[in-house]
């Protein structure tokens, strides 16, 4: 019973000690597995500027493991937006106890690989040039942030790789002549290109080629501004035009710098175009406009399919404020002949009024005749020596210039809203509720407010990654840019200068940082 005791008990001990050993194992591989998974995803960043094979060395040197693999255990392969570290470690010891079956040494085993890529990305840059950015040096401080995230998007990224789409956004969205060319929109008009959407179309990121949209009437219902208007709710300067799908970094930065800011806010409209040019359903548009010059070759094919395994599609939406009224003309004002005709020679109007006998109002000189001025003669008397006398002489003189009668779009082109009611129609006792109020209507903030959150959800249904940035927004704006976002963390409340952090902080985020092993 002794022997068979003391028999046991070393048995016991080998066992125990082989586990020992076994644990003491485990503790080694992991140790070494994860300063291997540490050190060759610090190697693999891209902004990483240390050679890739110095930073995983140091990585083990500081762990007290510098001696468990080489330089040549180290491979990296990389080459335009992308970079892969591969690594192998190993770590050997004496056993205590399993020497005693013959085992003297055990090697525990690490490999590790990690891979930093920008892959296919497609990106909306929502930017908010409404009059507010004007104040607090807002538009100023945006500009070098965009610059700085598109500078970060496509460095290390390969030529076409990488698509930005800029979409600047105020009262109405300037699509731009060439690109709402290849919608089919109403035709009052070609002053001005922006289209109003209609409620169903923020239910959808996708917008159809073949079904009529509404143009947007180009008029101001903002100013008292004549020849021309001064402020139209679609505006027309090159700098507020979407510039669609673009890889060049030139082109890009000098499109933001040329950004200048006046109008209200729709950032439901502004939302429904970033989304669009990142639906698939866009493709023949972008086809169309490749073919035309319009947008580089490299982009044949975009927008992607929605996840496709290979392209990111990404959204940025900026605004300072929240949603305000959106102004649309009178539906019986935005086409036909108006009863406004205008004198271009002498810069005079003339406004037409059936119902009197004389029936042509001359607003320069607040009285009524048979013609529009410019259309008829005026008896012209002065003093004249004949025959060695003087005598008082009259005759008949065409008016200076002609008189042309102005459509509706030809008129609101000409004048505001305010300026038409305040000096055309100034004979009227009802001009201002006739001709301003009455002439347009508008959509208030609360309806474009469920209209964002509509497009909003639409996008990131399709798996669109939907970032915002409230940049001294108020209250109310925050809470719609927070409820558009693809979630708490993709959303940033920002003052000052930290809208520069906020657009580095989500460039970073869109390059794919991951563990391949």
């Amino acid at each position: 019973m002794v022997i068979l005791s003391l028999y046991m008990f070393l048995i016991m001990i080998l066992v125990g000690g082989i586990g020992v050993d076994l644990m003491r194992f485990e503790m080694e591989r992991t140790r070494l597995q994860n300063t291997l998974d540490r050190a060759v995803l610090a190697a693999a960043d891209l902004d990483q500027t240390l050679d890739p094979k110095d930073v995983v060395m140091n990585y083990f040197d500081k762990s007290g493991l510098g001696n468990h693999l080489t330089r040549d255990d180290v491979t990296v392969t990389q080459g335009v937006g992308f970079r892969k570290v591969q690594a192998t470690a190993r770590s050997t010891f004496d056993t205590h106890f399993m020497h005693l079956t013959g085992v003297e040494t055990l090697t525990a085993p690490g490999a590790g690989a990690a891979e930093e890529s920008i892959g296919s990305v497609e990106v909306s840059l929502v930017l908010d040039i409404s009059g507010s950015m004007n104040s607090n040096s807002r538009l100023s401080r945006l500009k070098p942030a965009a610059r700085g995230f598109v500078d970060t998007i496509l460095d290390n990224s390969e030529e076409g790789n990488v698509s930005v789409s800029v979409v600047p956004y105020a009262t109405q969205v300037n699509a731009g002549e060439a690109l709402l060319d290849q919608y089919t929109t109403t035709h009052e008009h070609d002053y001005s290109h922006c289209v109003n959407f209609i409620a169903d179309e923020y239910s959808k990121p996708n917008l159809a080629r073949d079904v009529a949209m509404q143009r947007t009437g180009h008029f101001d219902v903002f100013t008292y501004s004549e020849d021309p208007i001064s402020t139209p709710v679609c505006p027309t300067r090159a700098e507020s035009e979407i510039l669609p799908l673009s890889g060049d970094r030139t082109t890009l930065h000098n499109h933001i710098n040329s950004l200048t800011a006046k109008g209200n806010t729709s950032i439901d409209i502004g939302m429904k175009w970033g989304t669009t040019l990142l639906d698939p359903g866009t493709r023949s548009v972008v086809s169309d406009l490749v073919a035309a010059g319009e947008i580089s070759s490299d982009f044949e094919g975009r927008p992607s399919d929605y996840r496709d395994g290979e392209t990111l599609k990404i959204v940025v939406l900026m605004s300072d404020g929240q949603n305000t009224n959106q102004y649309m003309l009178n539906p019986s004002l935005r086409d036909g002949d108006s009863e406004v005709w205008y004198n271009e020679e002498t810069g005079r109007y003339s406004v037409y009024k059936s119902e009197r006998e004389t029936n042509y109002y001359w607003p320069h000189s607040n009285d009524w005749h048979d013609h529009p001025y410019g259309n008829g003669t005026y008896t012209q008397c002065q003093w004249e020596y004949v025959n060695w006398q003087w005598q008082y002489l009259c005759s008949e003189q065409d008016e200076p210039g002609s008189a042309v009668r102005l459509t509706y779009p030809e008129l609101w082109a000409q004048v505001s809203l305010a300026w038409n009611a305040y000096y055309n129609y100034e004979f009227s006792s009802s001009a201002w509720a006739d001709w301003y109020n009455s002439a347009h209507t508008y959509l208030n903030g609360t309806a474009k407010d469920q209209r964002t959150d509509h497009i909003c959800d639409a996008a990131k249904d399709e798996g669109i990654i939907v970032f915002t940035i409230g940049f001294e927004a108020p209250h109310s704006g925050r809470r719609v840019l927070k409820r558009c976002a693809s979630s708490a963390s993709h959303y940033f409340d920002v003052e000052g200068l930290e809208i520069e952090e906020a657009f580095a902080s989500i460039a970073a985020s869109i390059r794919k940082l991951r563990l391949t092993q």
